[in-house]
């Protein structure tokens, strides 16, 4: 009798990707979810049997019309990806999971890995299989805190209010903090994209952190701009983070207008926004001379 994987037909590489998610309402939205949970596990059995260079040579987004895909392209490791080319994602996952498989043999295929082919393999891993594998390799990070060693669970702390009450802001964050979660750093994705709503987040939370010696660092995730323009008003700002476009049109304006606010050269470059945008040595400066790394020790 034939299984019924046998009979699961998909269209292409980006429908196999898309209905071996685990339930997602944003997916069920855009229409691309799998319709039930039997279709789920036909899609996760057939990704499995993708080999890696396949996922390699038929790219999810056209590298052509995506500027982020291009530079992943254009940066892969082809020399230490011939190793694993040949292997499916099901193959790949019980390498990874090997006992035989440390630190030292997953950093050297760190960048011969594609986004693609991490998101492969982590859609047929169980959260154990996950946790697992993370833990075989350290990313340590530093801002005013550390971040990324052996033994340390990090969690981000989202106090976000629907009107940015300040008050609201800070009660959410003190119970996050109560449960003690927050080290990574207490985020706040703002309801007002205005440098005055910005500032007096950031200098709240800047508050709380100072009055309760907090090892931790903050960030309000306005658009890059808006967080340039609070620090040169003189907002206490750990942080810069900008969600990036997949979309060439899209990100040349983000890019035009981060560097106006920047007052840089517009360059292209993997690093922080701040970089990104050719921001001048004083600010850069006024960003350096926030107060010192906290420690957990």
């Amino acid at each position: 009798m034939a299984s019924v994987y046998e009979n699961s037909a998909f269209a292409d590489l980006r429908e196999i990707f898309a209905k071996a998610n685990e339930e997602k309402s944003g997916d069920q939205l855009a229409g691309i979810a799998a319709r039930s949970e039997r279709e789920r596990v036909a899609a996760k059995r057939r990704l499995a049997d993708v080999t890696l260079d396949e996922i390699l040579r038929q790219p999810l987004i056209d590298p052509d019309e995506d500027d982020v895909s291009r530079l992943i392209l254009d940066t892969h490791d082809a020399d230490n990806f011939v190793a694993i080319k040949s292997m499916t994602v099901g193959a790949f996952r019980e390498y990874i999971l090997d006992d035989g498989s440390g630190e030292a043999e997953l950093k050297q295929i760190q960048r011969a890995i594609i986004p693609e082919i991490a998101a492969a393999v982590a859609k047929i891993m169980s959260n154990k299989d996950l946790i697992l594998a993370a833990a075989k390799i350290r990313n340590v990070t530093r801002c005013r805190n550390t971040m990324g060693e052996r033994g340390v669970l990090g969690i981000r702390i989202q106090p976000n209010h629907p009107v940015d009450d300040i008050g609201g802001i800070l009660l959410a964050t003190f119970e996050g903090l109560l449960y003690g979660c927050g080290d990574a750093v207490i985020g706040v994705n703002p309801a007002t994209d205005s440098v005055e709503t910005v500032s007096a987040i950031l200098r709240a939370l800047e508050r709380l952190v100072d009055a309760y010696h907090v090892p931790t660092q903050a960030c309000c995730l306005a658009h890059v701009t808006t967080q340039l323009a609070a620090l040169e008003r003189g907002a206490p700002v750990d942080l810069l983070f900008q969600s990036r476009c997949r979309d060439r049109r899209r990100e040349s304006k983000f890019r035009h207008h981060a560097c106006d606010a920047g007052g840089g050269t517009r360059t292209r470059s993997r690093t922080s926004p701040a970089a990104q945008c050719g921001m001048d040595r004083r600010k850069r400066d006024v960003l350096r001379n926030r107060p010192g790394q906290r420690s957990f020790r």
